[in-house]
C-alpha cells in the first residue's frame, strides 16, 4: 500500500492532504460469490447501511443461495423491503448461476476486463456493480469507479473538476493505483461527514 500512497501522492497533493488530515483508508474487503453480489444489487443507489439492514433481513429469513432466491416469492422479497426491480435483478443473477450461464468461482482467475465482459451480460449488474466487485472481492488495484457519486462528488469538491471526460483524463494519470486512490477520496468523503460504514 505504501508504494501506491507514495506513487499517487507524487501525481497529486490532495491524497498527501487526505492523508494527514484523516489518515489512511481502510482497504476493503469481501468474500468472493453469491452473496456479495446480492448485496451489491441492493447496495445500488441506497447508502451501503440500508442495503446491509436489508441483506441481514433476507438471511435472517432465509439461506442467501442461487437455488432458494431463484424461487423465492416476490412477496416475500417485497415484506423484506427488495424492491420489485432488485428483485428481478437477484433472480436473474440466481438462474444465470443455476444455468451454468456464468460460473462466480471462475472470475477469480479472469483479468478485470474479461470478469466484467462476463457479469455485464446480466440486467442489473452494470459498471458500478462491476467495479466494487472487482476491488472489493478481487483485489483489482487499478479501477475508479466514475458512477459512484461520493467519488465523483470529491474529484469535484478537491479538485473542482466537473466534467466528466475531464475526469477520466485526470484520473487515468493515477494508473496503476485507481483503486486505491478510490478508497482514499471515499476516506475523505465520509471523515469530512463524520460518517464510519463497514464495508
Amino acid at each position: 500500500m505504501q508504494e501506491a500512497i507514495d506513487y499517487l501522492s507524487e501525481k497529486s497533493p490532495i491524497f498527501q492532504a487526505i492523508i494527514q488530515e484523516y489518515g489512511l483508508p481502510p482497504i476493503p474487503k469481501r468474500p468472493q460469490g453469491f452473496e456479495t453480489l446480492v448485496l451489491l444489487i441492493l447496495e445500488q443507489q441506497v447508502s451501503i447501511d440500508s442495503a446491509k439492514a436489508t441483506f441481514l433481513k433476507i438471511k435472517a429469513y432465509t439461506i442467501c443461495s442461487p437455488e432458494t432466491l431463484a424461487i423465492l416469492p416476490d412477496e416475500d422479497f417485497r415484506t423484506l423491503g427488495v424492491s420489485r426491480q432488485k428483485t428481478a435483478y437477484i433472480k436473474i443473477l440466481a438462474l444465470a448461476i443455476l444455468n451454468n450461464e456464468i460460473n462466480i468461482e471462475s472470475l477469480a482467475t479472469k483479468s478485470a476486463k474479461e470478469v466484467r465482459e462476463e457479469l455485464i451480460k446480466l440486467k442489473g449488474i452494470g459498471n458500478w456493480t462491476i467495479d466494487i466487485y472487482l476491488m472489493f472481492c478481487l483485489q483489482e488495484p487499478d479501477l475508479i469507479p466514475l458512477g459512484d457519486i461520493a467519488v465523483v462528488n470529491t474529484i469535484k469538491e478537491l479538485l473542482d473538476i466537473h466534467d466528466k471526460t475531464e475526469m477520466e483524463k485526470l484520473t487515468s494519470e493515477w494508473s496503476p493505483y485507481r483503486s486505491y486512490a478510490t478508497y482514499l477520496l471515499w476516506h475523505y468523503y465520509l471523515k469530512k461527514r463524520k460518517r464510519t460504514i463497514t464495508y
